[in-house]
């Protein structure tokens, strides 16, 4: 359903309606299951989940393995694969209309019924780690016992840092980051298990644990890498008494209550969005010849790096902070639409506005505009973003070119970041890249579990191309 066009009938549409209304009623009975069960690990509820989603595939494989799910057109082929229904992924599934999914939970329902640091504050990412793995909204004891599992992984060896020490201090933080999870990566359960010939049935279980320790691990060496660059190299241990989230701001340098809530909506909202993006996509791809955690992550991170990926957070800040020297602070609405053509005239793309897959504003936007709303309505880059909103859709609209000119998560995230005191911009990616392991590393586990293959798609020449569409107009 999520790959229909807007031009879909309308029985396609009550159809649609009908499967958020199970997937609503489905999330209330996973809260129902979760709350009533006492069990605080992770590894204990997964084992007596993983023999149930064998055999659900298994009966998927043998009652509909030859059902098609569309056609391919050449477009299709050239224009990035995209539309074309080829993975299984899990943990997310996201509409064109309503945005992403977490196990059938949107953005909002996420904030309802996961638990918080504080009443009323934003979800844990621990929560969201449970979730994505089980398809169960956690209790508060179980993200507690969560969060005190993580802190006791998130240990890291010397040589990572040493490894880290290596580089230049000016090379690119993304790079630092791909090259500490590198370093990493010796500590690999899963390799050493392969290595003495681990039954496949049971490769889920060092894949779990390479995951959870890398998801535990990543604050530690981001933080690192954040104050080796910016901070004189004056490192932040970890406080023992803090969740996730709140201990990677901790570790940043940033104490303040409002950067910990924002910091645990970042790291939760970031995580995962299906399996189709570079990132995960090339997590699932490197898993799937049987690479560890650490190095499908890695390369996932490499993915994440790219422009029109994960560093388009960094992109949407710079862009906004020259709009403010050009035109100042009170520019105003038809100024700002200058602006906005005069970039666009100039070969260049407005970042933060349009989605691959979204057809409207991206509920991650959403969300982070109600918490600056809420915390930082007066700030100045916070009121441009909000002209920006009013401003770029109707310009991108009278553009034609563009299918979804509504602003998408990168276009908020850099104006709160930057409110609290983190304004290098360069390092905002690496924060995206601690966010998205939780969702590719759940993946992970999944695949490993469920004894998904060797990824291998057909590729042809344009040559193949030519000759097949010629054959097939002679055909007609």
């Amino acid at each position: 359903m999520v790959f229909f066009k807007s031009s879909v009938s309308l029985l396609s549409k009550l159809r649609s309606q009908s499967f958020r209304q199970n997937n609503l009623c489905n999330s209330v009975r996973w809260l129902q299951i979760q709350t009533s069960s006492p069990d605080l690990d992770l590894h204990s509820q997964l084992k007596e989940l993983i023999p149930e989603q064998q055999d659900r595939l298994k009966k998927l494989k043998s009652e509909y393995g030859k059902v098609q799910l569309g056609n391919i057109t050449v477009d299709m082929v050239l224009g990035g694969m995209r539309g074309m229904t080829g993975l299984l992924w899990e943990t997310s599934l996201l509409d064109p209309d309503e945005g992403i999914r977490f196990r059938g939970l949107s953005i909002p329902e996420c904030q309802k019924v996961l638990p918080a640091a504080k009443p009323g504050g934003e979800p844990l990412p621990e929560g969201l780690l449970w979730l994505l793995l089980t398809g169960k909204v956690p209790t508060k004891e179980q993200v507690d016992s969560l969060s005190k599992e993580l802190r006791s992984r998130a240990t890291v060896p010397d040589h990572v840092f040493k490894t880290i020490d290596a580089l230049p201090v000016s090379a690119h933080p993304m790079t630092q980051f791909t090259t500490g999870v590198m370093a990493l990566q010796v500590q690999s359960e899963f390799q050493k298990a392969y290595e003495k010939g681990i039954h496949k049935s049971k490769y889920w279980e060092p894949a779990y644990e390479d995951s959870l320790s890398l998801i535990a691990q990543l604050p530690v060496v981001a933080s690192y890498i954040y104050r080796r660059i910016y901070k004189n190299g004056q490192i932040i241990p970890m406080d023992d008494s803090l969740d996730y989230g709140g201990n990677f701001a901790h570790m940043l340098g940033f104490g303040s209550p409002e950067m910990k809530e924002l910091m645990r909506l970042y790291v939760t909202i970031h995580t995962d969005h299906e399996g189709g993006n570079v990132s995960a996509h090339t997590g699932h791809l490197v898993g799937s010849a049987l690479s560890d955690p650490y190095l499908s992550f890695a390369a996932a991170l490499n993915g994440l790096a790219g422009p029109l990926h994960g560093l388009a957070n960094q992109e949407v800040l710079l862009w906004i902070k020259s709009v403010v020297e050009e035109c100042g602070e009170n520019i105003t609405k038809e100024q700002l639409k200058d602006y906005v053509w005069k970039t666009l005239n100039s070969g260049k793309v407005v970042p933060g506005f349009g989605h691959g897959v979204l057809r409207k504003t991206d509920p991650r936007y959403t969300c982070q505009r109600e918490f600056a709303l809420k915390h930082l309505p007066d700030d100045p880059l916070f009121q441009l973003v909000s002209k920006l909103y009013e401003v770029v859709p109707p310009v991108l609209t009278e553009l034609g070119k563009v299918k979804n000119p509504w602003p998408n998560v990168d276009a908020h995230s850099g104006v709160l970041l930057n409110h609290y005191g983190l304004t290098e911009a360069r390092y905002y990616t690496v924060l995206f890249g601690v966010s998205r392991a939780i969702g590719i590393c759940s993946q992970l586990i999944w695949d490993r579990a469920l004894g998904l293959p060797l990824e291998r798609p057909k590729s042809v020449t344009m040559d193949w191309l030519e000759n097949y569409c010629k054959k097939a107009a002679a055909q007609n």
